[in-house]
């Protein structure tokens, strides 16, 4: 029985393969992301799509991944609705203290500190609240997915509701977290592994993995630098 495998595919990007094969993608901007290696711009099979938010850096490729692939799409309501409407038919809209199994994972949808509109042709949309998922797996294993955030008190409640063992932060700073507010979030979470996320894409997202590491080294939690198309097992 294999390990659970966890892939960076640059900036938000992330693939989650469980130990029994599932594959789940969340927040896809494949092609048109500075950071996505060219190997991942058509990702082959896929059992389900999770979208923190509806900025295009996060919700960029769902589309034409979720009819390519025809894996189901779990988002907030309004995400859902959108992207019902542009021809996606196998949707799941939550909301925030909700969980859905989706391809044999426990997804709940948790509180995030950030704004969600959708860039269209005609302008900004309303694409509901913000989010990030907490994952449990079919072996037990608990991921949680800050998507695009700020610290904020309450990671102590999902510390203590779901108790996650690998936290994916963002540390870039300006749009989210720097590596001083993500530190502080570490230690909230309680988490033994942080993997930094949506840092380096642009010169904007300044905060690095050395700057985390550093302020988190009077504790026992691992910083877990990988590179764009790394594979954390």
């Amino acid at each position: 029985m294999s390990a659970t495998k966890i892939t960076w595919i640059g900036h938000a990007t992330v693939l989650v393969e469980t130990h029994q094969g599932q594959r789940l993608v969340i927040d896809p901007w494949l092609e048109g992301n500075p950071k996505c290696p060219p190997e991942f711009y058509e990702l082959d099979r896929i059992d389900a799509i999770l979208i923190t938010h509806g900025h295009f850096d996060h919700l960029g490729s769902a589309e034409a991944l979720a009819k390519r692939t025809g894996a189901a799409v779990v988002s907030n309501f309004e995400i859902g609705n959108y992207l019902n409407s542009r021809g996606v038919s196998n949707t799941i809209g939550m909301n925030k203290g909700g969980t859905v199994e989706v391809a044999g994972v426990q997804a709940t949808m948790v509180y995030a500190d950030h704004s969600s509109g959708i860039s269209t042709d005609q302008g900004i949309l309303y694409g509901g609240e913000a989010a990030g998922f907490v994952l449990t797996l079919p072996d037990g294993l608990t991921v949680y997915h800050a998507g695009d955030t700020n610290v904020f008190r309450d990671m102590e409640l999902i510390a203590t509701l779901y108790g996650p063992e690998i936290a994916l932060l963002p540390i870039g700073g300006h749009f989210t977290m720097g590596p001083k507010e993500a530190a502080y979030a570490a230690r909230l979470l309680g988490v033994k592994t942080v993997i930094p996320i949506h840092y380096g894409t642009f010169p904007v997202l300044s905060g690095t993995p050395a700057a985390l590491k550093t302020l988190l080294q009077d504790t026992a939690i691992q910083v877990a630098a990988i590179e764009p198309g790394q594979r954390y097992q």
